[in-house]
């Protein structure tokens, strides 16, 4: 009786030897490198299915590729800055870095469980001060270029967690990570000047041909070049002008009146000591508690309060009113608007409210407009009227004669505007990395001299329960002397986004043991870029963008040669799970909390959900090490990997799961049975017709999964092998006493190719069969072509559809050749006796359906 299949046994014994042994170590040796990296997690606590998803998708490609011969660097760390630690010390009264590295310690337990092709030698942590030691120097290096700066603005302040956010963290207007409404203050902040490549990273988007295209929309959406003019408006009894962009020059002569964002700092300057400011400041103050996504909204009600200050218009001796008005943005455009009525559906519906003039200066060419009866603003081109010299031109001509009558009188020039703004890195709390400057009351702001690095997080701190900085009152880190002129000085207490650790980490993997610089430029030179990324959609417009700026930064520092971070990028579909739901007690465990459908605290029937994102909120989360102990890390993986393409979302089944593990079961149990007599040996060229069969599929198999792994398709790979093994199994109960030459190699190509996927069982069936080698460093097979052609085909004969007859055919018989053997079928010849053939269809390699 054959050893029963014990998956935590085996996987114990393989998880020691590989580490022992460092398999997986990666080193630059020169040849053909590729290098495969999943987005890095967050050491919040536990692993999750997602994160579960991710890694086996990685450690497949890094599998497959070290077979074919490639030199792999696949690394392992952990985005350790940020409030969810901060968050959870406050809460659980524990430090940040305790909470932290002891998640690390347990994650890693968690992920070296699952059999991950990890190089952990390569690992760190960005709260490690070697680490951030050097991020502190890249700043400094960025802040002689030019690419740093300071300035007080309007700023995306989060009331839950106490801290700025960029827009690119604000989501509906509210907080990509609490959710809490996002409200607008004025700080000072420090900011990367992203903009300066702005153009550089949109118009690399068309090199990025090995990413998903929805990502690429997403970016160059975000990024959000727009053509236009920059026009220059006088203000009227004060210094000054008001600066505003617009794509439609061609409008200029319909400007009725001037919008400007409640947060221009021209509000309060035209305002002050008039008697408008106390409703001006009034409107402010209501307006603050609105959102962005509320007053960006079409449906939203358009709402303003005049200034009392009148600008000059441009190209007309006319004076145009300034109003305050809820739907202009300070971070788009200028924060400014010149505001055409008749044009825009916005200030259509501002005038209409307000009673202020619209004025048509574009006609379309089938109907006259008529500013007294519109209904709406006219937005679609036309031809130019009221505007001087320009009337009859059409309206898209208009705009570049405008754009240059604007330049030749010295009030405006063309401009490329775009919708991205400056990164602000500044946050007001405690768990990141200290900003790298001193304030001097006699200097200034002082750069910290690059010898003194790094600037340490205090770690023997006491975190705020409020939220705010610690480090504003700890004198220890607070109170400094200035690297100027010796004078006492204090350091800047804001940290950084924990983004900007995450947007140059997938470099320091490729030289993370390098004291002496950011990177070791030889070893990054050999690894980078990165050949295939992984990670989810949801990092579009945050990680990502950041990260090819964060490349283009350091090629132009002269650490990096490259102009982008990564050659591929493949976007993981998320798990989903239905939700259980009680009237009473909300979401549900459906394990502990749910019996019989029905809440176990009141007996209230559940409610069962659609399929959602596996979440903690919703309860609907499956704990990958309860699987792992339960059925093993290979059975895990083999789920993961075969319940849908990477692509796509992934529904949870417990049943798929059970499939799975009877599938590895059935090859255990075949394998420990067969490989005692598998020396046995056939030659190949006396072959019977049942070992051309498995010898011929053998071959099919490899060419199918190896093209379907080379796709992404883990799941069709994993289906062919499944077919292949009924095809072995079929083959061995025929022949019981024989076991061929052809048998053995089936068996261990199955291995070979199945090893990717379940690397712990393959290790020990491939020793099993006597063989010395690791699995991972057996070269990838190499499929026959003439293995491939099938020697004979069954072909069906149908008459008007119904199945008459079968004959068998050589595989590469020609259409014309077909048909006429299936008319000299005796039996067809009868069916057909006295019948007009009217047609004869052939569907090649299945069937022949005669019309008569």
């Amino acid at each position: 009786m054959q050893e029963s299949y014990k998956p935590h046994k085996i996987e114990k014994k393989w998880q020691s030897r590989w580490e022992k042994t460092k398999l997986y170590k990666a080193r630059e040796n020169y040849q053909k490198k590729y290098y495969v990296l999943e987005m890095f997690p967050y050491p919040s606590g536990r692993i999750h299915m997602g994160h579960v998803r991710n890694y086996c998708i990685g450690d497949v490609i890094a599998r497959y590729k070290k077979m074919l011969g490639f030199n792999v660097l696949h690394p392992m760390g952990w985005d350790a800055f940020g409030l969810p630690a901060e968050n959870a010390a406050i809460s659980q009264g524990i430090h940040p870095a305790k909470w932290t590295y002891d998640n690390i310690d347990y994650m890693r337990r968690q992920l070296k469980r699952m059999g991950f092709s990890y190089d952990w030698d390569r690992e760190f942590a960005t709260c490690d001060p070697d680490y951030y030691k050097w991020e502190q120097l890249l700043f400094l290096d960025m802040f002689e270029r030019g690419l740093v700066y300071r300035k007080k603005s309007p700023v995306n302040w989060c009331p839950g967690c106490k801290t700025v956010l960029a827009n690119e963290q604000v989501e509906e207007g509210r907080c990509w990570r609490c959710g809490s409404e996002v409200e607008i203050k004025q700080l000072k902040q420090w900011f990367f000047k992203i903009t300066a490549y702005a153009e550089e990273l949109l118009s690399y988007c068309d090199r990025l041909k090995g990413w998903p295209e929805k990502v690429l929309i997403m970016q160059r959406n975000w990024i959000g070049k727009s053509k236009g003019a920059e026009i220059r408006f006088p203000l009227i009894n004060h210094p000054g002008e008001i600066t505003i962009f617009t794509t439609r020059p061609d409008t200029i002569y319909g400007v009725t009146f001037m919008s400007l964002a409640p947060e221009h700092p021209l509000v309060q300057k035209l305002t002050k000591g008039t008697p408008q400011e106390k409703i001006v400041n009034q409107f402010i103050e209501r307006v603050k508690k609105q959102t962005h996504l509320e007053r960006m909204a079409e449906d939203v009600e358009k709402e303003g309060v005049f200034t009392g200050a009148y600008c000059q218009h441009p190209l007309l001796d006319k004076k145009i009113p300034i109003y305050v008005a809820n739907f202009v943005l300070i971070e788009y455009g200028t924060g400014a608007v010149m505001a055409v009525p008749a044009h825009d559906q916005r200030d259509f519906e501002f005038a209409k409210k307000y009673n202020l003039p619209i004025k048509v200066v574009i006609q379309p060419s089938d109907r006259t407009l008529n500013p007294e009866t519109m209904e709406a603003a006219y937005t679609e081109p036309g031809i130019i009227t009221n505007s001087g010299h320009f009337d009859g031109l059409p309206s898209e001509q208009a705009k570049e004669a405008i754009i240059q009558y604007l330049e030749e009188r010295g009030v405006g020039k063309r401009k490329i505007s775009y919708r991205l703004r400056d990164w602000g890195i500044s946050r007001q709390r405690y768990w990141g990395t200290p900003i790298p400057v001193v304030y001097c009351p006699k200097c200034g702001i002082v750069p910290v001299p690059k010898e003194e690095l790094p600037i340490i997080l205090p770690l023997e701190i006491n975190v705020k329960e409020k939220g705010a900085s610690a480090l504003a009152d700890y004198p220890a880190f607070l109170e400094t002397t200035c690297p100027k002129c010796g004078g006492k000085a204090r350091r800047e207490t804001d940290t950084m986004d924990t983004f900007v650790e995450s947007s140059w980490y997938f470099a320091r993997y490729a030289c993370p043991d390098e004291k002496a610089a950011p990177l070791d430029k030889k070893r990054v030179d050999y690894w980078l870029p990165v050949d295939q990324y992984i990670g989810g959609i949801e990092h579009a417009v945050l990680h990502l963008l950041y990260a090819r700026f964060f490349t283009k930064v350091l090629r132009d520092l002269g650490w990096l040669k490259i102009d982008e971070p990564f050659i591929n990028l493949l976007t993981q579909g998320m798990v989903c799970k239905e939700t259980y739901r009680c009237p009473e007690h909300g979401y549900l465990i459906p394990e502990e909390e749910c019996k019989q459908g029905r809440c176990i605290y009141c007996g209230k029937k559940v409610e069962i959900g659609r399929l959602e994102k596996m979440s903690k909120s919703k309860k609907n989360i499956v704990d990958p090490e309860k699987m792992i102990n339960q059925y093993g890390a290979d059975t895990v993986r083999l789920f993961i990997l075969f319940a849908a393409p990477p692509e796509r979302d992934l529904e949870w089944s417990p049943q798929g799961v059970e499939g799975a593990h009877r599938f590895l079961q059935r090859i255990w149990r075949l394998i420990k049975e067969v490989s005692p007599s598998l020396n046995n040996k056939s030659e190949r060229k006396n072959l019977d017709e049942g070992e051309k069969l498995l010898y011929r599929k053998t071959h099919q198999t490899i060419k199918k999964v190896t093209e379907h792994i080379e796709r992404f398709h883990f799941n069709t790979a994993i289906s062919a092998l499944m077919e292949f093994f009924n095809v072995i199994t079929d083959f061995v109960q025929k022949n019981e006493t024989k076991r061929s030459l052809v048998l053995k190699d089936a068996i261990e190509k199955f291995v070979i190719l199945l090893s990717p996927f379940v690397p712990h069982i393959t290790e020990e069936l491939w020793h099993l069969m006597g063989h010395k080698t690791w699995l991972i460093e057996q070269p990838w097979p190499k499929w026959e072509e003439e293995a491939l052609k099938e020697e004979l085909l069954l072909v069906v004969i149908q008459i008007n559809g119904k199945v008459r007859a079968r004959m068998q055919v050589p595989a590469e018989i020609s259409e014309q050749e077909v048909k006429k053997q299936a008319l000299n079928q005796e039996r067809i010849k009868q069916l057909l006796t006295g019948k007009e053939v009217k047609k004869i269809v052939w569907v090649p390699k299945k069937l022949i359906n005669i019309v008569a």
